[in-house]
């Protein structure tokens, strides 16, 4: 079985977030002040997490976040950040650089809800869910080489003997049932991983994503977490963590377990005038 560690982060504030305007994949804004912040203090709460792969979105936005982050990681400086278009935040079109009151406007005009509305120019939903399908199918597929080059590295016991990847340090325990999710490895307070891997993304795409796991995947979902959860859009810099586990080598049927989602708490300290909306 293979086994790896799924983290998602949405990129820090920017201008555009604080003032509720839509920059999609046509509006290239930095961090804000308040943006680097918030990348800081995920870099702080995921520090003790050693990844193996850090993949992000190529829009500047979250290049910088996922920069920011493995800069604090304790394993992971120097760890080469992989910029992939299939991250990048859902195309809006003619509303890019527009309020999202505007594009709020043209879905009423058009009798349909805001979030499932597509303006001119803009992707569709199953657009955007394809894309974030394609990107996983690739993370899955590179679990099986990764376990795969270990095992002739290594050999059968490798993941016995303690080779395998293992995650030093669980930050969100808080929000799960580690006991649970280690219950296949002893009750270790350690999980064995094949691969850890980071991805930087954006609000609408992760919430695509998300819910792709769950309506397509039958992503197990945390007893505590309400519907009005799962649909929101993560903060500034929200995380959120998922166990992947894939029988015989097979990326067709994964087995997700979500740990946590959206989780935000490595913002208390930093204020909460960096809290920011949760904006697209």
């Amino acid at each position: 079985m293979v086994r790896f560690g799924l983290t998602v982060v949405r990129h820090g504030e920017t201008r555009y977030n604080k003032d509720k305007i839509l920059q999609g994949q046509g509006i290239d804004e930095p961090l804000s002040p308040t943006g680097f912040k918030q990348a800081d203090a995920a870099g702080l709460f995921l520090s003790n997490v050693k990844f193996t792969h850090v993949f992000s979105s190529d829009l500047l936005r979250a290049k910088q976040t996922a920069a920011t982050i493995i800069e604090k990681n304790k394993f992971c400086k120097g760890l080469e950040i992989k910029c992939d278009t299939r991250l990048r935040e859902r195309k809006y079109g003619v509303a890019e650089g527009r309020p999202l009151a505007d594009l709020k406007a043209m879905a009423k005009t058009a009798g349909e809800q805001c979030p499932t509305f597509t303006p001119s120019g803009g992707e569709t939903l199953d657009e955007v869910r394809e894309r974030a399908k394609d990107f996983f199918e690739f993370l899955c597929q590179l679990a099986v080489e990764v376990e795969q080059k270990d095992q002739e590295t290594h050999g059968a016991s490798s993941r016995s003997s303690g080779t395998c990847e293992e995650e030093p340090a669980f930050p969100w325990t808080d929000h799960c049932s580690v006991h649970e999710l280690s219950s296949d490895n002893g009750g270790a307070s350690k999980l064995l991983l094949d691969a850890n891997i980071l991805v930087v993304s954006h609000g609408a795409y992760m919430r695509n994503w998300i819910g792709y796991f769950v309506s397509d995947l039958k992503c197990t979902l945390p007893a505590n977490l309400t519907k009005s959860q799962l649909s929101s859009v993560s903060p500034n810099t929200g995380v959120s963590h998922f166990i992947i586990k894939l029988e015989n080598r097979s990326v067709l049927k994964p087995e997700i377990i979500c740990v946590c989602l959206n989780q935000d708490s490595h913002l208390v300290d930093v204020g909460a005038e960096c809290v920011a909306p949760k904006m697209f």
